[in-house]
């Protein structure tokens, strides 16, 4: 109940009756007891280990079929790449092409000038245009068979690019297909263990819940809360003296291992928590 509610539930001025509905409030909070909260931990942590183990099912196919998505972005963005370059050579073959045109009518403009000359100057002079439109055509030429050697090449590194390119979609398409399957396979269960885990975590206060998740993250397995087994630890399988074992079966108070920080339960705890 909200502050401006709780001012409405009395009148002003009256603090002895605020006090007890403040009171009565407080009394239907839920104060759950330290084995409440071991419960609720191992609850959460069976039901957490389930959606690990789907994910170890998933394996590494999504990060896989991210990949592979990444590489073929980014093998499309070279395919388009050399076929700009390509484009931009045939541009610069043409314009080679056109030089040859206009040279080779400078040269008919040239041979038809000649015949009309009026001394060897003017010949010399002629000749001298028409070799030097000659020579443009001969470098022109050079350019151009260069140039489609170049194109030559590059159409190979082409069809390699465009070869691979489709290797790669049967590949991601064959993963994205695994990865599917699981996931329509699995997606039920895991939705009702999200919302179990959720239920669980609201029972543990934050503290604890801060401590739970970093002890799962710093171990592959994923094991936060563990039983008791064979008097040692059953994540680390450090010896636990029998005082301390005492304790545990108490579930008077939170007692993690010395050695890896787990949180310890006693055995029978551990068994009455089932997950669905």
């Amino acid at each position: 109940m909200t502050q401006r509610n709780l001012n409405r539930a009395v009148k002003p001025g009256t603090c002895y009756h605020k006090q007890q509905t403040i009171n009565f409030f407080m009394a239907n909070v839920k104060d759950y007891s330290v084995e409440e909260k071991l419960s609720a931990l191992v609850g959460l942590q069976k039901v957490e280990s389930k959606i690990d183990e789907i994910q170890i099912l998933k394996g590494e196919l999504p990060m896989e079929v991210s990949d592979l998505e990444d590489e073929i972005q980014g093998l499309h963005s070279r395919q388009v790449r050399i076929e700009e370059e390509i484009n931009g050579i045939q541009e610069f073959i043409n314009q080679k092409k056109n030089l040859i045109k206009e040279a080779e009518a400078l040269i008919k403009k040239y041979e038809k000038q000649s015949e009309n000359v009026k001394n060897s100057r003017e010949f010399e002079a002629i000749n001298k245009e028409i070799e030097m439109q000659q020579l443009e055509i001969k470098l022109a030429e050079k350019h151009i068979r260069d140039a489609n050697e170049e194109i030559a090449e590059k159409v190979v590194v082409l069809d390699k690019a465009k070869k691979n390119i489709a290797t790669k979609e049967g590949v991601l398409s064959t993963k994205k297909g695994e990865l599917e399957k699981i996931i329509a396979t699995n997606e039920k269960e895991e939705k009702a263990l999200n919302k179990q885990a959720s239920e669980a975590r609201e029972k543990v206060e934050e503290r604890l819940l801060l401590s739970y998740d970093r002890i799962r993250k710093n171990y592959r397995n994923g094991l936060g809360v563990v039983p008791v087994e064979r008097d040692a630890c059953g994540g680390c399988f450090n010896a636990i003296p029998p005082q301390r074992q005492s304790e545990i079966r108490q579930r008077k108070k939170i007692i993690v291992c010395e050695n890896c920080g787990r949180i310890l339960v006693d055995r029978d705890l551990f068994d009455s928590v089932e997950v669905k």
